[in-house]
């Protein structure tokens, strides 16, 4: 059995792609998955939360896609805000592979499917939307949020959907005692056992 997981920078399975229909944006597309990457069968329960609760995006401006998986919010976004630049950042190659296979196949030309080391450090983003890996650990997810949320614009707002029963009211304990004063953590939403937090920058 493999011990490859969602998280692991370059699975080792052989790679199994398949075709599945999902709806972004109000409409059907018919997209690219694969194995060894998170939700391979459909969008994922959560990802379909934030995805509804989660406002219209800014039409301009450098967005983050946190954790990208093969791409939904990503591409969802792109197809939003065809004029934003949308950074869709992950651990897994394959991953990121795919949101490029992805993004060629819905013809928008506006994603950067990157490491999180090939983002330049000078980019401030007008919104962050995020399934979070909360698997690999409240460590880890942790030094996550403390390291892309303060890269929000001012006045700019961040999406997160975590599951309830894995940590969701404690991470906005977490994000509201640990972030800078000048950001307001609150849960905008509650749907299928999932919490959907806004990070607010002042």
């Amino acid at each position: 059995m493999s011990s490859d997981h969602y998280f692991s920078p370059a699975p080792g399975t052989v790679l199994k792609t398949r075709q599945i229909t999902v709806q972004l944006h109000g409409q059907d597309h018919e997209l690219t998955t694969a194995n060894s990457v998170f939700s391979p069968a459909h969008i994922d329960g959560g990802t379909e939360v934030l995805l509804k609760y989660a406002p219209e995006p800014p039409l301009s401006g450098h967005f983050l896609d946190l954790g990208c998986g093969w791409g939904p919010i990503a591409l969802h976004l792109a197809l939003a805000s065809p004029e934003a630049t949308i950074w869709a950042v992950d651990v897994n190659e394959r991953a990121l592979d795919l949101v490029r296979t992805n993004a060629a196949t819905l013809g928008v030309t506006n994603i950067k499917a990157v490491l999180a080391a090939d983002v330049p450090a000078d980019i401030l983003f007008r919104t962050i939307w995020s399934n979070p890996p909360i698997r690999v650990g409240k460590d880890e997810l942790h030094g996550l949020m403390q390291t892309w949320l303060p890269r929000l614009e001012p006045e700019a707002d961040a999406w997160l959907v975590v599951q309830r029963n894995l940590g969701s009211d404690s991470l906005q304990r977490w994000l509201a005692a640990e972030l800078p004063a000048n950001f307001e953590t609150t849960r905008e939403a509650i749907s299928k056992g999932f919490r959907v937090l806004a990070v607010h920058r002042n």
